[in-house]
């Protein structure tokens, strides 16, 4: 019959890996210079997940950086799509963060000037990654989104812009609404932006306007 001579308590730390296509852009100084720079994460929409990345340059800051040296680097993570109504970008949250760290230790990064932004799907991952990760961002910006009130407290000292189009018939825009009243209540510092004849479709608008970009680098951590 066996003996228990000792008892151990002991911390064990589990790793995975995990697998995740992005988009990199960076300014086109930044082989010659020595500054550091800000760091945009952008989160896609539902209908560029895949395993085919170009598509994630349908929409918002990647397909601008094709004509645009943006002053700061550009992270665009593609969703794996395995099954799809179940593929979303919290369940791939993990690979998210880890692909913010890799990109943090391998560039120049000002890591008090980190900011999210997503729009549709990539909306609700903002509001929900912003939310668990709130020390990690500067502002966010969730483009037509939603998601759970819960926790919304997070996000009480972070900077959020939100935008909406009125006539949304794929996320309603009551979904946004709800989450802006939730941190309003809570004392946040935030804007929301309803576009009245805008449908789902409310991210060309924001991402094309000059002073998105300038309000979201305005911010930095303290």
């Amino acid at each position: 019959m066996s003996q228990i001579i000792q008892s151990f308590q002991k911390d064990i730390q589990i790793l995975k890996n995990v697998k995740l296509n992005y988009l990199l852009h960076v300014p086109k100084d930044y082989e010659t210079s020595t500054q550091t720079y800000p760091l945009v994460l952008f989160l896609h929409g539902a209908g560029e997940r895949g395993s085919d990345i170009e598509i994630v340059k349908r929409n918002g800051p990647p397909k601008l950086a094709e004509d645009h040296d943006f002053p700061f680097i550009l992270v665009s993570p593609q969703c794996p799509l395995e099954v799809e109504r179940y593929s979303n970008w919290l369940l791939h949250e993990e690979a998210v963060m880890a692909l913010l760290d890799e990109t943090i230790s391998k560039f120049r990064i000002d890591e008090s000037r980190i900011y999210l932004t997503g729009l549709s799907m990539g909306g609700y991952g903002t509001w929900e990654i912003g939310k668990k990760h709130a020390d990690q961002f500067a502002a966010i910006a969730p483009i037509c989104g939603g998601g759970s009130s819960d926790g919304m407290e997070a996000l009480k000292d972070v900077p959020v812009w939100a935008f909406h189009g009125a006539k949304d018939d794929i996320v309603p825009i009551e979904e946004s609404e709800q989450l802006v009243n939730e941190l309003r209540q809570k004392g946040g510092n935030i804007e929301f932006t309803v576009y009245p004849e805008a449908g789902h479709d409310s991210w060309t608008e924001t991402y094309s306007n000059p002073k998105f970009f300038e309000w979201l680098l305005s911010h930095s951590k303290k």
